[in-house]
């Protein structure tokens, strides 16, 4: 397969677009579609090479007039800000195994994996066996069904600080009935989160990404996000330095126990059990999102991993088995807060769950067969965690040997490649990302990857599954090497 090599070029798209804007011209969303331009993606950095999206173009043609039909009818053609790349996202018929099928039959090794969600791959036989049995049955019934208690118990029995839980629709909900909880239970308002942490688009969206002094979004009310307060991931000085600052206030500590859109960054031990130390000392709720890490690092997740219990866990994907799901998770006394049986009235407990899907037997089903296939199997966890540390070690290799300075990191299945801007260069947090990483060359290595039929959503860690095998791994070094030679050409 033809791969260019890198050449300086002008790109067009970006002359015409800037031109509109210097002339105050308006400019059509489905213009900026045609273009494959977005001015956030581009603004202050390098273009990709002009004949590397050509080629793109070249191999997903459906996709790009998809594209363009989708942008009609959606801000910006998808429902996730995150699946939109440059020049525009192909579209996908089909997920299977360890392959995704787009709609010009470009076949892709997914490592994206419905954003790490698959830890068993696409279609799993054995959940679509479980999911088959259930559709007869109805989708949702809108009532209580057995189902849901089996997942909850196979849940608790798994998670070591999971003593009751509540379940809902998205990881996003889970966090936001997190948030509430705390605060119900401590009577406290403000919330210490990870400088890079996300927890979905809620309250908690503040300093996610570079600059992070600045807001994430309009609409986002300084009123409410002056109780949201941002600490440096695993800088126990500086997160010391925030929590003596909001002494006596602080309802809640919430951390992924691996940064997620903050690079794959996975914490130090002893950061985690200075969160711990530090919430108990301040009565406060220690709240681990593992909507990414639960029953994706390990069987008992990353609280296990890490032998470090926090008080109430957000959980989703993977419990999911590929279906929508998320769930609060804790221990008893901080959960009981949201019984609402025992009488007691308005105002006097913590109203959390809801949601008209919320609990249906779809996707309690899928994540039941999911996590009852991995109880059965633990030995999945040993084999993708070692695919995951040989990519991570091999792919700094192929980078090293062409002297591109290179950092893979991750926990497990789950791994990112950042590109350093210079040898010696760490990145154990999302300041560190931001400071000593190039994001348009990661950007590039992923669009490499993709003309040569593997998938990471660009600028974003990879997941591992359980259908995938040696062979893909051996192949994904193998196209690193290539993309290495280019990159230093």
């Amino acid at each position: 397969m033809l791969i260019a090599k890198k050449t300086l070029c002008i790109d067009w798209r970006s002359v015409i677009y800037r031109l509109f804007k210097v002339l105050h011209l308006s400019i059509s969303s489905h213009v900026v579609s045609i273009l494959g331009y977005r001015e956030s993606a581009h603004e202050g950095r390098p273009m990709l090479d002009e004949s590397l999206t050509d080629e793109y173009i070249k191999r997903t043609p459906r996709s790009k007039k998809l594209f363009e039909k989708a942008s009609k009818y959606s801000p910006g053609g998808v429902s996730h800000n995150i699946r939109y790349f440059r020049p525009y996202p192909f579209f996908v018929k089909k997920g299977k195994g360890s392959k995704l099928v787009d709609v010009d039959d470009n076949i892709y090794t997914d490592y994206w994996m419905v954003h790490m969600a698959a830890i068993l791959g696409h279609a799993h036989p054995e959940v679509v066996k479980a999911i088959s049995r259930q559709i007869p049955l109805g989708f949702h019934y809108g009532t209580a069904n057995e189902v849901s208690i089996d997942l909850a118990e196979i849940i608790c029995k798994n998670l070591p600080s999971a003593e009751m839980l509540r379940f809902c629709n998205s990881g996003l909900e889970a966090t936001s009935y997190a948030v509430r909880l705390a605060r119900g239970y401590t009577g406290k308002k403000v919330i210490v989160k990870m400088i890079g942490g996300w927890h979905g688009g809620n309250e908690l969206q503040v300093a996610v990404t570079p600059p992070f002094e600045k807001p994430e979004s309009k609409g986002i009310l300084e009123e409410q996000s002056k109780f949201i307060v941002p600490a440096p991931f695993n800088d126990i000085n500086g997160t010391a330095s925030v929590i003596r600052e909001h002494s006596g206030e602080i309802a809640g500590i919430i951390a992924e126990p691996m940064l997620g859109a903050g690079g794959c960054v996975p914490a130090e031990m002893e950061y985690l059990k200075y969160l711990k130390e530090v919430a108990d000392e301040n009565d406060a709720l220690l709240i681990f999102d593992e909507v990414i890490t639960g029953f994706r690092v390990s069987l008992n997740s990353a609280q296990g991993y890490y032998h470090v219990n926090p008080n109430l866990t957000t959980l989703g994907k993977v419990i999911g088995g590929g279906l929508p799901i998320g769930a609060l998770a804790g221990e008893n006394e901080a959960m009981k807060f949201a019984d609402h049986t025992h009488g007691t009235g308005k105002g006097e407990y913590v109203w959390i769950g809801g949601g008209t899907f919320s609990m249906n037997p779809m996707s309690m089903t899928a994540g039941l067969a999911t996590l009852r296939y991995l109880v059965q199997n633990p030995k999945v966890y040993e084999c993708i965690g070692r695919m995951g540390e040989t990519a991570r070690n091999r792919i700094d290799k192929e980078f090293a040997d062409r002297g591109i300075p290179t950092k893979s990191i991750g926990i497990g299945s789950l791994f990112a490649t950042h590109f350093l801007r210079e040898e010696g260069l760490n990145v154990k947090n999302a300041t560190d990302k931001s400071n000593n990483t190039l994001k348009e060359k990661q950007f590039e290595y992923h669009f490499r990857l993709l003309l040569q039929g593997i998938f990471f959503l660009p600028e974003h860690e990879g997941a591992i599954s359980a259908v995938h095998d040696g062979k893909d791994i051996d192949k994904l070094v193998e196209a690193s090497g290539m993309i290495a030679e280019e990159m230093h050409e």
